[in-house]
């Protein structure tokens, strides 16, 4: 059996859970204090026995009968919630990145992070998991699929931004030209601007964060000092190319 997860952490605390829950059980089995809910079993229904009145019938029949179903009952619940029976490893534990590239997204495989130096540990280690959580866990992870799945995908703005603060101009004459007009014209305008106080939309506010501000490229008084203070042949090309 296969187990999807969505997520590079998920895809080994998933193992990880597993293997404590195996020596957790190991535990209770050797100790034998799995069998105390059996035991509280048999006590409370002959408690509830003895508390009957005698127009009940037979009383040691009719404990009994109680005390077998709900001993079944319990078994069942042990052998199918309780008792490690699937084999499971990281070879079983697939790691679900369908939705991330239908939607472009670049999402780093667990092998890719250091989350697989940290789990090193792990390798050849395998756990077992009992069936009732096994379908629980491909039910809910097929619940959670399809959900994610209707979710339209759209534009990552946070990645977006991440990757055009990380874009270098590779062009030196070019670099420099853009720093010499942040230098000699961007600043000060933008510093003279936020002296004076505008009254602003908060659509002109992120713009004037741009150094290829439309704002300071249409409004010649915004501008006009620093230029008359610092002219150059500069200023011009590094302003088309950050407008293109």
């Amino acid at each position: 059996m296969t187990i999807l997860t969505t997520d590079y952490l998920e895809y080994y605390l998933t193992l990880v859970s597993w293997i404590v829950h195996n020596g957790i059980w190991a535990v209770l089995v050797a100790s034998g204090v799995f069998a105390l809910p059996f035991l509280a079993i048999v006590v409370q229904e002959w408690l509830k026995a003895r508390a009957e009145g005698a127009d009940e019938g037979n009383k040691g029949v009719l404990s009994a009968a109680r005390i077998e179903n709900r001993v079944f009952v319990a078994i069942v619940v042990v052998m199918f919630a309780g008792m490690p029976f699937i084999d499971t490893n990281l070879g079983t534990i697939q790691y679900d990145s369908s939705r991330s590239a239908q939607c472009q997204v670049n999402v780093p495989q667990p092998t890719d992070t250091g989350w697989s130096q940290s789990f090193s540990t792990l390798n050849n280690q395998s756990a077992k998991l009992p069936v009732w959580w096994a379908f629980m866990h491909a039910l809910s992870r097929a619940v959670t699929g399809a959900s994610v799945a209707a979710i339209p995908c759209g534009a990552d703005l946070r990645q977006m931004r991440m990757e055009i603060d990380a874009t270098r101009i590779n062009d030196p004459v070019l670099a420099q030209e853009v720093a010499d007009f942040t230098h000699d014209c961007y600043g000060p305008a933008r510093a003279k601007l936020f002296m004076q106080r505008p009254q602003l939309d908060e659509a002109r506010m992120h713009d004037v964060t741009w150094i290829g501000s439309r704002f300071f490229a249409e409004t010649t008084t915004a501008i006009a000092p620093a230029r008359r203070a610092t002219p150059g042949p500069t200023t011009a090309p590094a302003m088309r190319g950050l407008r293109r």
